[in-house]
């Protein structure tokens, strides 16, 4: 079981919402996003597959490229494949957004 951290000052815009989308299982994972209460993004993520670092910094940075949101974001993953949380992520701004 690996932890990983990660900051993303330059999201700006304020959020006021908050989203639950995905249930952790084999092989899928759950996301949570609320408010960041310093206004910029920060993505904590709780991982069952150890050696992945890379690739969750990779697919964090691409989502981030594009949404400014200010959002404090929790990830409790069970194997989940790199479009799956780029999908688990949009789903989760598409709730927060309505």
């Amino acid at each position: 079981m690996e932890q990983f951290k990660f900051d993303y000052p330059q999201a700006k815009r304020p959020v006021t919402k908050k989203a639950h989308v995905g249930v952790v299982g084999s092989g899928d994972m759950e996301i949570l996003m609320e408010p960041s209460k310093n206004g910029a993004a920060q993505v904590t993520v709780l991982t069952s597959v150890n050696g992945f670092g890379a690739s969750w910094r990779a697919v964090l940075d691409r989502f981030f490229t594009s949404y400014e949101g200010a959002v404090h974001v929790h990830i409790n993953d069970a194997g989940a494949t790199p479009g799956s949380v780029m999908l688990r992520l949009q789903q989760a701004v598409e709730v927060i957004e309505k």
